[in-house]
């Protein structure tokens, strides 16, 4: 396993970075997998030196984090993980109970530590921006929770640049602690974020770990018009079925493919490669729940695109609209 600075911090991180989406509660999602099923994934992806692991309050409502915390703590020793986890989204019908505000970030950050069973977390990410809460309040929020030692970074997940920008800015007029992370939605199939945010955070030495690396799995080359796809996620993801599925989306899956057989490896790989090697990005979040795809995402670290394959990769692309925000 290769090990890089989470943008310009000393923390270093695995090149891939474990979601842990997947290891929750099959009452939440039919595709997801129950505890006992999830043991092998975690310890599998100790064993081959991934230190970083992913997760969020919303996912199965705490179950997820509870479930990742669990593992980590069975499989390895609290200094040898990086954990990122975060909050925003609904955790109830409370009005109070979601959002960025000083309340909901303070009960959600306690609630998350109890649930994942440490004493601190290391990365505590925004899952979305927040246009109903000012965002000093929120920076201000975030900084206490560092320096209440609950938390030794913060990062940000999907939202406009100018967004991402405004809050920094407002960090930075206070000194309040800053965001070192951006969390963005970014893969062959979907690049706007190259306009403005990529850009930006490499500016700023911000560390870019993108979610979605192979498009929720439509890059893996099994999703059909029809039906949707082959596997349960892929027939019950309406995100998925969303965000992919134009005639655009389908010519970059093909030019994957076509570089996949050409290599005589998987379209997974060839998705997971690309990403790696775009400048500025420190670890895309993998989600596995087949060992199969340990595979893949681990033997794509080793793979080194040559300019012309990267061509074939990029033509297909088409200008789309802003996707992964909300």
């Amino acid at each position: 396993m290769k090990y890089v600075n989470l943008g310009r911090m000393g923390l270093k991180v695995s090149r891939l970075c474990l979601g842990c989406m997947t290891y929750a509660d099959k009452k939440w999602r039919p595709w997801a997998l129950d505890e006992e099923e999830s043991q092998p994934f975690f310890r599998h992806a100790i064993e081959n030196g991934i230190n970083f692991f992913d997760t969020a309050d919303t996912y199965a409502t705490g179950i997820c984090e509870e479930i990742t915390g669990r593992a980590l703590k069975k499989y390895a020793r609290r200094h040898e993980v990086v954990l990122a986890t975060k909050v925003f989204n609904p955790m109830g019908k409370d009005p109070n109970n979601r959002g960025l505000s000083r309340k909901h970030i303070m009960e959600g950050v306690d609630a998350s530590l109890r649930r994942l069973g440490v004493d601190y977390i290391d990365l505590y990410q925004i899952h979305r921006f927040d246009p109903r809460t000012p965002v000093e309040e929120t920076m201000e929020a975030l900084h206490d929770v560092v320096k209440a030692g609950k938390a030794l970074y913060i990062g940000a997940s999907s939202m406009f640049a100018w967004q991402f920008a405004n809050m920094q800015h407002a960090a930075a007029l206070n000194g309040w602690t800053k965001f070192v992370s951006m969390q963005n939605h970014y893969n062959l199939a979907y690049r706007e974020e190259e306009r403005e945010m990529i850009p930006f955070c490499r500016d700023q030495g911000i560390g870019l770990i993108p979610w979605s690396p192979l498009a929720r799995g439509f890059l893996a080359g099994n999703r059909h018009k029809q039906d949707w796809g082959e596997t349960s996620r892929a027939k019950t993801d309406d995100l998925a079925q969303r965000f992919y599925y134009r005639d655009e989306h389908f010519a970059v899956a093909d030019a994957v493919g076509e570089v996949a057989r050409a290599r005589g490896t998987s379209a997974a790989r060839i998705a997971y490669a690309w990403v790696l090697a775009q400048p500025g990005i420190t670890a895309p979040i993998v989600g596995i729940s087949k060992m199969p795809q340990f595979d893949d995402a681990l033997g794509a670290l080793e793979i080194d695109l040559s300019d012309a394959e990267k061509k074939i990769l990029e033509a297909p692309y088409r200008a789309q609209p802003v996707a992964g925000h909300q």
